[in-house]
């Protein structure tokens, strides 16, 4: 077990080696792709893989900034009441965190948009399961085929013109 007074060792700028940067010819430069992996026109993400990417990055940004925040105040503890206290901090942070893991996962196990995934209540997987299965009747279900008009595969058998206009000639009489 590492000593309370010893200072961790925590990376800085001076620790990481940056690469060289290349001289361009003036202009923004564009970010650098892995051999064999050009950019085609069609190669862009949709609109909604986009905005799960972002959302996923600020994310990580937003725990590593915690992670940060958490190496400094527990670098800068003196006594054991300063440690309990950061380290109460650090609990009460990491459950609630828990808290919006589980709560994430019931609502997407159960199709929750992220509205009704907010109100969801409880404080066990088994009090919010239940509960998303009350919130789950009012979630509206994506419809299964966009498709308009008719379907030209649910015809059993060919048109025939002929016989089409003899069947509506003979209603005539």
């Amino acid at each position: 077990m590492p000593d309370i007074n010893e200072e961790p060792e925590i990376p800085g700028p001076q620790d990481t080696e940056v690469a060289p940067a290349k001289e361009s010819g003036g202009g923004p430069e564009a970010p650098e792709t892995p051999e064999g992996e050009g950019k085609n026109e069609g190669d862009e993400l949709p609109k909604w893989a986009r905005d799960r990417l972002t959302k996923a990055n600020a994310e990580a940004a937003n725990y590593r900034t915690r992670l940060r925040e958490a190496e400094m105040k527990l670098s800068a503890v003196k006594s054991v009441e300063e440690l309990e206290a950061a380290t109460k901090e650090l609990r009460d942070t990491n459950q609630k965190l828990e808290r919006q893991v589980l709560v994430s996962d019931v609502a997407r196990r159960f199709s929750l948009p992220d509205d009704l995934a907010k109100r969801l209540d409880g404080t066990t997987a088994e009090e919010l399961e239940a509960d998303a299965k009350a919130l789950q009747r009012y979630a509206v279900a994506p419809p299964g085929d966009l498709r308009g008009g008719l379907d030209p595969s649910d015809e059993d058998e060919p048109f025939n013109p002929v016989t089409e206009a003899r069947r509506a000639r003979a209603f005539r009489y």
